[in-house]
């Protein structure tokens, strides 16, 4: 029976900005530097409880420095904002694999309900609208 959590292999693509994980099965998957920033799993993002997540902005950009592996569960990822807290088990990186297009809607949306931008050069405004009240 093949582990399809623990990946065999970890490349880094700079010019494309994704981390590809690579299984036994032959199975190979890629995630952006964006997704992995804005979902780390570090309490700088995720708070200390629900209700407590901060929303990350303008994070099109960034791009992973460092991977540092942390013992034979997962590994630490180093970002190019100084973001380096968030521990990324193999059941967490096989979480966003497979379920990488809702949580990526859900931070759309959350983005767009927010007036907040991926882009750290673009500041949105939203107008009130006083018809609608």
């Amino acid at each position: 029976m093949s582990d399809n959590v623990t990946p065999v292999g970890i490349e880094l693509h700079q010019k494309s900005r994704e981390l590809e994980l690579v299984y036994a099965n032959g199975e190979r998957h890629r995630l952006s530097c964006e997704l992995l920033r804005v979902l780390s799993p570090s309490a700088e993002v995720r708070g200390h409880g629900a209700g407590q997540e901060t929303l990350q902005t303008g994070k099109i950009n960034v791009a992973i420095t460092d991977i540092v592996p942390v013992g034979n569960y997962a590994i630490q990822l180093k970002f190019s904002d100084g973001h380096d807290s968030g521990i990324f088990s193999w059941n967490y990186l096989r979480d966003l694999i497979d379920n990488r297009e809702q949580y990526w809607e859900d931070y759309l949306n959350k983005l767009h309900e927010a007036g907040a931008s991926r882009d750290p050069d673009v500041q949105v405004v939203k107008f009130f609208d006083a018809s609608k009240e």
